[in-house]
């Protein structure tokens, strides 16, 4: 075991930093003179636009549809130069179907999340 951590300080201590650095970045503190009573509290480093869960969760979907979208379109060109590529070698067009396959069931994927969202969202806000 002492060997093993000696051998992979280095990694361990990376993956530790890296999954700290966004605890301590967002540790900004209030030093603002005008208010006395401010200073040494933690700001909210969303701001006050997030005040509830929905709200930052239709945000995070919204963000990865935004970000989805031209990947999925890139990754349907993508399969298009592989079926052009594959020039009738049925193992190319075999990996040409499969990943065309795996593409839009990504699609369906964010896209159904997305819908999804929107329906339980409306659900919640009816009652």
């Amino acid at each position: 075991m002492i060997h093993f951590l000696k051998k992979n300080l280095n990694k361990i201590a990376l993956i530790i930093f890296t999954a700290l650095m966004p605890v301590i970045s967002f540790a900004a503190t209030n030093t603002t003179p005008s208010d006395p009573n401010a200073g040494g509290k933690i700001i909210d480093p969303l701001g006050n636009r997030y005040t509830e869960l929905p709200d930052l969760i239709k945000t995070i979907l919204e963000g990865a549809v935004k970000i989805g979208i031209p990947i999925v379109a890139l990754a349907i060109i993508y399969c298009g130069f592989l079926f052009v590529f594959a020039r009738g070698n049925p193992e190319k067009l075999t990996k040409a179907k499969d990943a065309l396959l795996w593409s839009l069931v990504g699609a369906a994927i964010l896209l159904g999340a997305w819908a999804i969202a929107k329906m339980i969202q409306a659900t919640v806000l009816a009652l």
